[in-house]
């Protein structure tokens, strides 16, 4: 029978390559943590490290090893979970990630209803770009994040779940000097463009219509994953704002910010969606979450 702890030690070797640091990582003396090594390796009857002077590294039996050791142990650690939250008939507590937009739009009312459903639970949210999401959500440090999806890679391991599209638009403070009139694109950008982390196809539109050399991408005068701080420097500056049209509904409805008029400008948009890993069965909580965020973007679709 296969052991799971001998095989936690085969991946803490894995991945730090030294065997005094996998055992401190596994708080075992090394002398320990070589005989528990060498015990799976007798027991699977193959070499799965080659041990030179100072150095550490995986044979190609070990590597194959260590690959399937991490989905077993990752599917014991899920199994145990739900056997708890099963057993105390729990929610449990969640984790999850959230995109630029989705925070500005999606989130206060799902956070808002999570709380009214469910006083009892404890939910943590951590807002980022795709990239940093991705880094938590295959840590496991959260369960899912919802996040424009149009440049994840083509992963296996993912599951996408579509949340739709929100149009976008440019944006400038009434009292801009483009206001009120028709422009080109090149005469926004000369006043610098913020924005989040622009996916692959809307750099490539703008570039097009910037006309820059192939292969170069548009720089924006400010990127930054805080909606709200990109807001207070439009209002404040002659500035132009990329951003969803139902992140500014409110200032837009206010006439505190206008949509430029641009000419020959393509259809901007940000398409959410949510994201897992595809063998993680989500936490009760985390399904609850999940169901929400669709039916509040299904909603706000609309």
């Amino acid at each position: 029978m296969m052991d799971l702890r001998r095989l936690s030690h085969v991946l803490a070797l894995a991945d730090e390559l030294h065997f005094a640091r996998a055992a401190e990582r596994v708080h075992l003396s090394q002398p320990a943590f070589s005989r528990s090594i060498q015990a799976i390796e007798g027991d699977l009857g193959i070499r799965l490290f080659d041990r030179e002077v100072g150095d550490v590294r995986p044979t190609p039996a070990g590597e194959f090893v260590v690959a399937r050791a991490r989905r077993l142990l990752f599917e014991a650690r899920c199994l145990q979970r739900d056997v708890d939250l099963y057993r105390d008939s729990q929610l449990g507590d969640t984790a999850f990630g959230i995109g630029p937009f989705p925070a500005a739009t999606l989130l206060p009312l799902v956070l808002t209803e999570l709380r009214r459903l469910h006083p009892e639970v404890a939910l943590r949210v951590e807002e980022s770009n795709w990239q940093q999401l991705l880094e938590r959500l295959r840590a496991e440090d959260i369960e899912f994040f919802v996040a424009d999806v149009r440049d994840l890679p083509d992963d296996a391991a993912l599951d996408i779940r579509p949340l739709g599209k929100q149009r976008g638009d440019l944006y400038v403070r009434a009292a801009h000097p483009l206001a009120g009139r028709q422009c080109s694109l090149k005469d926004a950008w000369a006043y610098g463009i913020a924005a989040t982390k622009l996916p692959s196809p809307v750099r490539a539109a703008l570039a097009r219509l910037l006309g820059l050399p192939a292969g170069q991408e548009p720089v924006l005068a400010l990127e930054c994953d805080d909606i709200a701080v990109l807001r207070r420097v439009a209002l404040s500056t002659d500035t132009v704002l990329a951003a969803t049209q139902v992140s500014m509904r409110a200032d837009v409805e206010s006439g505190a910010l206008l949509p430029l008029q641009i000419r020959g400008l393509p259809s901007l948009y940000s398409e959410m969606g949510v994201v897992s890993l595809r063998n993680r069965t989500p936490s009760p909580m985390a399904q609850n979450a999940i169901a929400c965020f669709t039916r509040v973007a299904r909603e706000m679709n609309r």
